[in-house]
């Protein structure tokens, strides 16, 4: 069953939803796009890693994991330990997080066409993240790789682009031969989702992808209905559109 709102459906956007939602949707996006695309291109998943360390005066070290299977400090052990030459401690907190995106390649040189970023809460918020996010995208817009930015979120900051008009989610492709000029898809809770062009080799003809037919894929075979309405959407709905969006609800599970 797809999702029940005509466009995008503001309960995705959860904070408890939108990690397992943006991972599926980038999976489903990268099978659609593979139906779509001539037998000289392929789709692949690509990955960032950023690594959270937290400050030094909140680190911690690492504690046993189960102290029964350990004898008691000053206990005499059977074996002897063999003592090490140097002695370190282990910070605790350190986080690796991976970012996927979706990149279009040439079949025989493998060489790089066009990036696709489904944007995330980190991506959108100030932070290192948003800031190692901005400049991997300026390094994609000096080179000479297509570029596509979807912006699935209500949440955040806008990325920097001149000319955005006002919207609740937004998509934008930049092209190679027509930089600094980007092409925008801006559109609101209530509207349809467009269909987002993928950009080719020079002299190839766009792939469409179907965003909205993504979605409901995602939707539907992910079990989002089961979970995804157990508390508001994230941020919460102005008055005139929760009113709006009350019908497209499905009915409360017992």
């Amino acid at each position: 069953m797809p999702s029940p709102f005509p466009g995008m459906n503001p309960y995705l956007e959860r904070a408890s939803v939108w990690p397992s939602f943006h991972q599926n949707f980038l999976t489903a996006a990268l099978f659609q796009l593979t139906a779509r695309l001539g037998p000289e291109y392929v789709a692949t998943v690509g990955t960032r890693m950023y690594i959270h360390e937290p400050p030094a005066e909140e680190r911690r070290l690492v504690g046993l994991t189960d102290v029964g299977v350990y004898p008691p400090s000053g206990a005499v052990s059977g074996a002897t330990a063999v003592a090490a030459p140097a002695y370190g401690t282990l910070p605790l907190g350190v986080q690796v997080e991976r970012a996927r995106f979706l990149e279009i390649r040439d079949k025989d040189g493998f060489g790089l066409v066009t990036v696709i970023e489904l944007l995330s809460p980190s991506n959108k918020y100030a932070g290192d993240d948003h800031e190692q996010y901005l400049r991997k995208r300026w390094e994609v817009l000096r080179s000479r790789t297509h570029f596509v930015e979807i912006d699935l979120l209500r949440g955040g900051g806008r990325m920097p682009l001149d000319g955005l008009p006002e919207c609740d989610y937004c998509a934008i492709v930049s092209r190679v031969e027509e930089r600094p000029r980007v092409g925008i898809w801006a559109w609101h809770l209530r509207d349809p989702i467009p269909a987002v062009p993928i950009p080719m080799r020079e002299g190839d003809a766009d792939v469409l992808l179907d965003v909205k037919a993504v979605l409901d894929q995602v939707y539907d075979g992910g079990g989002y209905a089961k979970y995804t309405y157990s508390g508001p959407p994230e941020p919460r709905l102005a008055p005139d559109d929760a009113a709006w969006a009350a019908p497209f609800l499905p009915p409360a599970r017992s």
